[in-house]
């Protein structure tokens, strides 16, 4: 497979709203695609530009509403258990204090389906030494309109067949089937299942799905940050720092790691890319984190064909 062509850099923006009338400039027209099965690989392009967050300096997940796709929810990875409110634009419109969770080391989120109807699922994953006993996922009913405060209605944890692992992927299916995807920085990139038949409370075993991807840790720019499926099931969007990786759900959740594209995300200067989600089917939305101390966050959006 070819490498990716470069895109044309930008000038660096100096402006709070990231200035970016060079970064538009170069991104109004589709980021250049590496291609499997060109009649079907998505193409992306950004739009309304890149936006600082302050209030997520330590960006780490974000997923999408099912009541408002113009809604998401994001979080940092650190400090107290508290998820912030999006607007399509990255606007913040409000904060949202979990009860009954603690924070470790949480490191993704995602929504879908559960008793309540829709739920936010949060996961308290990443293990930098790959030394927990066990990782931890809250779920959430997700509330339909502006509160404040949330109880963690279920708590599930897990271990890892083979060994702690880092991760920072969650992934949820519309059928409500939750998977971890592990980065790649204290062993291989793998997926893993949560069985169908966990309960609030318990500690369940994950299953691993079909074969890692490499034989061992891979290097930075390979390192998998965050992950998502879209809202029709179709596709899976895995990111690192520097790219979009999308796939066939059906193959990646089997264990194929058969890649359709990706997407170069270099020109938009996130100082550390970390989280993604589908707003619908062929938008995407992008956190990072802010790059060290208090620098703020930063939302992107992209718009996709399929």
């Amino acid at each position: 497979m070819p490498a990716l062509a470069p895109l044309a850099r930008a000038p660096r923006p100096t402006t709070v709203a990231f200035g970016v009338l060079a970064l538009v400039a170069v991104l109004t027209r589709p980021l250049p695609v590496q291609t499997a099965q060109p009649a079907a690989a998505p193409a992306c392009r950004l739009t309304g530009g890149v936006v600082r967050v302050p209030e997520l300096a330590e960006g780490s997940g974000v997923a999408v509403s099912r009541h408002d796709p113009r809604r998401a929810w994001a979080h940092n990875d650190s400090g107290r258990p508290v998820l912030v409110s999006l607007n399509d634009r990255g606007v913040v419109t409000g904060q949202l204090q979990l009860t009954g969770a603690r924070v470790e080391d949480w490191e993704a989120m995602a929504v879908g389906p559960c008793a309540a109807g829709s739920c936010l699922y949060v996961g308290d994953i990443g293990d930098n030494d790959a030394e927990r006993e066990r990782i931890t996922i809250y779920r959430v009913p997700e509330p339909a309109g502006t509160t404040r405060s949330a109880a963690a209605r279920d708590v599930f944890h897990a271990t890892y067949p083979d060994g702690a692992h880092d991760a920072e992927t969650l992934l949820v299916t519309p059928q409500g089937d939750i998977y971890i995807v592990t980065k790649g920085d204290t062993g291989p990139v793998a997926v893993y299942r949560f069985p169908r038949d966990i309960r609030n409370g318990t500690t369940a075993e994950l299953v691993r799905v079909g074969r890692p991807r490499d034989g061992g840790p891979v290097g930075a720019d390979d390192r998998i940050t965050d992950g998502a499926v879209a809202p029709n099931g179709a596709w899976v969007a895995l990111r690192t720092n520097k790219d979009v990786r999308f796939y066939r759900a059906a193959d990646l959740l089997s264990g194929n790691w058969r890649e359709a594209s990706r997407i170069n995300l270099g020109p938009l200067r996130e100082p550390q890319g970390e989280a993604i989600a589908f707003a619908d089917d062929r938008t995407l939305y992008l956190v990072g984190e802010g790059g060290g101390g208090s620098q703020p966050g930063t939302f992107a959006r992209l718009m996709c064909t399929f």
